[in-house]
């Protein structure tokens, strides 16, 4: 009973800061611009000095390895879950337009407006080298695979071969090369954090990080309207895949890793099964609009998936105690 009501109080402070957006939104505070240029900060300033931080804060050189161990056995389970995602869209005939955005919705999570904040009030700042590994893994399986899936599911181009390349700026995104700065600086031992004003100013920056993506997720749900929300068939079996499938995969995974002989610290496994339940990615109606996918179906399952998260995370919470 502690667990959950520890799990709640977390949760409720990631909530209540996603209502203040939502009702300053609705009050008229931010205008139509608002959100994208707190998006654009975040993403492209404020993630990146956050993760730089934490990285020459809490990771070391000895630590690399492990930190690589992790990589794999996160990659293994996005991939199982993209067979079994890739099976559904058989078994249930989904329809072109939603094929891709199915997909994506059952594996590739919010892991910079939702799944940061999460971490960060339930396991604090010690977690975000852990959060590092689902980042990575999650950003390489949106931006290198799931927005091709989505792409070439235009119902439009159906009967058109079309040959897309990779957007190496959205492999790469900015918060990924924060890290890649940092792993750098690591390894050469430059012991930049020692410089005060320097360490002072990125972790200022850097925790800007959880109250604006939630603030951004609160504007995002004023906008998109909480009447909109329907449960049909697709958008009921998406959410089981992204908050009850996704978080079995990562389970299975460690359990058969850790029976392997491999050794997870409690707190990363429940970073990474907690985030393998976020919800979906913010960015799948802009995917699905710029497909001529179906955009409508796209922004109920961001938008309900966000609104459950608060039911689905203590829960979660809770049962993976006795994991």
């Amino acid at each position: 009973m502690g667990v959950l009501w520890n799990s709640i109080q977390s949760v409720l402070v990631v909530v209540l800061i996603m209502i203040l957006g939502f009702v300053l939104r609705r009050a008229g505070w931010f205008d139509d611009k608002f959100a994208g240029t707190i998006s654009k900060f975040i993403k492209n300033i404020a993630l990146p000095a956050s993760i730089f931080v934490s990285v020459l804060s809490r990771l070391t050189r000895g630590q690399l390895g492990s930190f690589a161990g992790y990589l794999a056995y996160a990659f293994l389970a996005v991939i199982i879950g993209y067979l079994i995602a890739f099976a559904l869209v058989k078994i249930m005939r989904v329809r072109p337009g939603r094929k891709g955005i199915f997909i994506n919705a059952i594996v590739n999570a919010n892991t910079i407006f939702i799944g940061l904040p999460l971490n960060i009030a339930l396991f604090g700042d010690k977690s975000m080298t852990y959060f590092l590994v689902y980042y990575i893994v999650n950003t390489v399986s949106t931006w290198a695979f799931g927005v091709f899936l989505i792409s070439n599911d235009d119902p439009t181009k159906s009967k058109e071969k079309t040959h897309n390349k990779i957007d190496w700026k959205k492999v790469i995104p900015m918060p990924l090369v924060g890290f890649l700065v940092a792993l750098i600086f690591l390894l050469l031992n430059i012991p930049i954090m020692k410089v005060s004003f320097v360490s002072s100013t990125l972790t200022y920056v850097g925790n800007l990080v959880t109250p604006l993506s939630l603030i951004y997720i609160g504007i995002v749900l004023a906008d998109a309207g909480l009447k909109s929300i329907r449960f049909d068939r697709d958008t009921i079996v998406a959410l089981i895949g992204r908050f009850i499938l996704s978080p079995v995969i990562m389970i299975l995974v460690l359990m058969v890793a850790g029976n392997l002989g491999a050794s997870f610290p409690t707190l990363a496994s429940q970073t990474l099964i907690v985030q393998s339940a976020t919800p979906m990615l913010a960015v799948l109606p802009i995917l699905a609009n710029e497909a001529h996918g179906d955009v409508e179906y796209a922004t109920n399952i961001v938008t309900t998936s966000t609104v459950l998260f608060i039911v689905v995370v203590p829960v979660l919470m809770t049962l993976i105690q006795y994991i």
